[in-house]
């Protein structure tokens, strides 16, 4: 028999941590490979582990609501093979009393100059917050010196909680080689009063930020800071359209078993659009522009507290009715917690159906690393004077672009915007199929 130990695997292309929200096995389980084992939460998706091995769970190593960074151990699995040597065992002992948190034999000292330490987990900083804890001045045991939860309950426990003050308290005598994380922690501290400036009186509620929530948060600013935004908006008579869509849903839905969205019309003429101006469908690579091949739509779907932009793949190849079957089952997904990393992966450009919540114009932040996001607003009944001079009451729409102007022009997406417009206008029963 050999032990075999199961790390945290990474969930997508920039995770570097993941929260075990879920044991599905207990040691002394039977497993086969590629079993689910864990349920992982990180910053992007939530996620089913599989087993890596068939044989028997021997040992837990990480509790529910530990994060671990990729990589680390969480549980060992006692499989039919050749046996451990002692030589093996010993690093795995050393892996595995450093992800339950027990300080190692070894100092850390030299391990904190990595910076780890200044990254904190959700459950970290929510635990934190929660009890006034300054993490600043708490000797972390996680790998490479990282505060884990445990280090925190062990202080709460104690009754020693370390708070916040406006100098770092002294510290011994040491060499001078010692005195560098002093200066490599010194961004923390520094970023600290700006929060503390905001006074919270009795009734406010202090709401910890999640890791979505600062995944989100991180890739807005950089795209904010990086991409220079410019933004133009067009408006489209979509009259012909709604009559046809109304004209079909109701015999749709009781057919398909899913409604045909507005949505899903806006989309098709989008990727149908991309095809012919396939300009726009790049990403800004430093010292080149990569335009995709692929046409790979990332839709926002909102929830109570985050957004996510899951992608319809190769949408340009899709119909209307795979496009709307493909957006209630992604939107279903977020829903439901079981969006995958893998939905989320590949898209090339954005569109946002900010219209749902009835807005009629915005500006959105371009996708990072993608080169533009169109917002589709609300139809709205407006009197429009019609080419005879007659006025009529029309359903308009306004289509929202932001868009990079380090890959992008006003002339291509002036373009690009009026072929979209053409689609959409000259959509009807005559003209257009869902199927």
């Amino acid at each position: 028999m050999g032990i075999e130990n199961m790390k945290m695997p990474q969930l997508g292309e920039s995770v570097t941590e993941g929260t075990i929200s879920k044991w599905l096995v207990s040691p002394g389980d039977t497993v086969n490979k590629y079993d689910p084992i864990a349920e992982v939460q990180t910053d992007k998706v939530n996620a089913e582990v599989p087993s890596s091995f068939t044989g028997t769970i021997k040992e837990l190593i990480a509790e529910e609501g530990d994060t671990l960074e990729v990589g680390e151990i969480i549980c060992s699995i006692e499989i039919e093979g050749a046996g451990t040597s002692p030589a093996q065992e010993a690093p795995k002992e050393e892996a595995k009393e450093e992800a339950k948190g027990s300080a190692p034999a070894k100092p850390k000292a030299p391990t904190r100059d990595s910076g780890n330490k200044a990254r904190y987990s959700p459950a970290v900083l929510k635990l934190s917050q929660e009890h006034d804890i300054d993490l600043n001045q708490v000797e972390g045991t996680g790998n490479g010196g990282r505060i884990t939860r445990k280090d925190l309950k062990k202080i709460i426990e104690s009754g020693s909680i370390p708070k916040s003050t406006d100098a770092p308290a002294p510290k011994p005598s040491a060499p001078a080689p010692q005195q560098a994380p002093v200066k490599e922690e010194a961004p923390a501290q520094q970023a600290k009063p700006a929060a503390a400036n905001v006074p919270v009186v009795p009734g406010d509620i202090e709401i910890p930020v999640s890791g979505i929530r600062k995944a989100i948060a991180s890739n807005m600013v950089r795209s904010k800071h990086e991409a220079p935004h410019a933004w133009t908006m067009m408006e489209v008579d979509v009259t012909n359209l709604v009559d046809y869509r109304n004209s079909l849903k109701t015999e749709f839905k009781q057919r398909e078993g899913f409604n045909l969205t507005f949505f899903a019309f806006f989309v098709k003429a989008v990727a149908q659009a991309l095809k012919e101006y396939p300009q726009i469908n790049s990403m800004w690579a430093g010292d080149k522009i990569v335009q995709k091949k692929d046409i790979n739509l990332s839709i926002a779907v909102a929830t109570d507290d985050a957004l996510y932009v899951p992608v319809i793949k190769n949408a340009d190849e899709k119909t209307i009715k795979g496009i709307a079957r493909e957006i209630t089952e992604l939107a279903g997904k977020v829903r439901s917690g079981k969006l995958t990393s893998q939905d989320m992966q590949g898209g090339t450009f954005t569109v946002n159906n900010t219209g749902s919540f009835g807005s009629v114009q915005s500006m959105g932040i371009i996708n990072y690393p993608q080169a533009a996001i169109l917002q589709v607003e609300s139809v709205v009944k407006r009197p429009v004077v019609m080419n005879n001079g007659m006025i009529a009451v029309r359903d308009m729409v306004n289509l929202c672009m932001s868009l990079d102007h380090r890959v992008l022009d006003g002339l291509v997406c002036g373009r690009f915007l009026q072929r979209v417009k053409e689609i959409l206008e000259n959509t009807s029963k005559e003209n257009t199929s869902v199927y």
